[in-house]
């Protein structure tokens, strides 16, 4: 039996449809339950989701296995991805893959050129604490408001192998850190002084949702007033 035969009985939730498709963001990973809290508003809507890596490493047949779910889950909406190995042949319809490093501005511009604004974005490329740093300064201006930004397998924030820091939890060169700097942000009415660096941020995020090794960032207009008159 194959796997849009098992779906179409059992695709009811996000976890039935990540074991159909044998995606590792259920079991090797627990995301799914995040994912069904954070994007079900968005499932009977024609979105636009990009996901950063395909999976399946160099091999160019294989991987695709979350996009095949997306697919399933958003049943109106397009799938478009980017990977850094050539991953055309796991193209169909509504799933349109990119070949191209997720730090190279042109690329991002390319995607963004035929998708237009994506609803959801979700980091699960290379974890390079840089890199994942760079891709959202790149694409988070791109996201549609009221959109979520996801990324995934933060862990690398504490393995120097992906220029992470276990021992200096307070090294600002981390994802982690990088994220939790964008904390007060939320509370930007109370600051003093702008913070010139994250101002944009400051006034584009209204509110983060961090879980075991995945953050989930919701884009708003943050122009909320204090309650306090100074």
């Amino acid at each position: 039996m194959g796997q849009k035969t098992l779906a179409k009985g059992l695709g009811h939730n996000l976890t039935d449809l990540a074991r159909i498709y044998r995606t590792d963001k259920y079991g090797k990973h627990f995301y799914t339950q995040h994912y069904e809290t954070h994007f079900q508003p968005f499932r009977q809507k024609p979105i636009k989701l990009l996901e950063i890596g395909v999976g399946g490493y160099d091999d160019s047949l294989k991987g695709g296995k979350s996009l095949r779910m997306w697919k399933d889950y958003f049943k109106k909406g397009h799938v478009y991805s980017l990977d850094i190995h050539d991953k055309s042949a796991l193209e169909e319809p509504r799933i349109r893959i990119f070949k191209g490093s997720q730090t190279d501005e042109d690329v991002l511009k390319e995607i963004l050129s035929e998708m237009g604004s994506p609803d959801l974005i979700i980091d699960d490329g290379s974890h390079v604490n840089h890199h994942v740093i760079t891709t959202f300064k790149l694409l988070f201006p791109h996201l549609k408001e009221g959109g979520i930004y996801v990324v995934e397998d933060t862990q690398t924030s504490y393995w120097e192998e992906y220029g992470g820091d276990g021992k200096n939890l307070q090294n600002p060169s981390t994802m982690m850190n990088f994220f939790k700097s964008m904390i007060d942000g939320l509370n930007r009415a109370e600051f003093n002084l702008p913070r010139e660096e994250l101002e944009y941020f400051d006034h584009h995020i209204v509110s983060m949702h961090f879980y075991h090794n995945l953050i989930f960032i919701y884009k708003g207009k943050n122009d909320e007033a204090s309650h306090i008159q100074r």
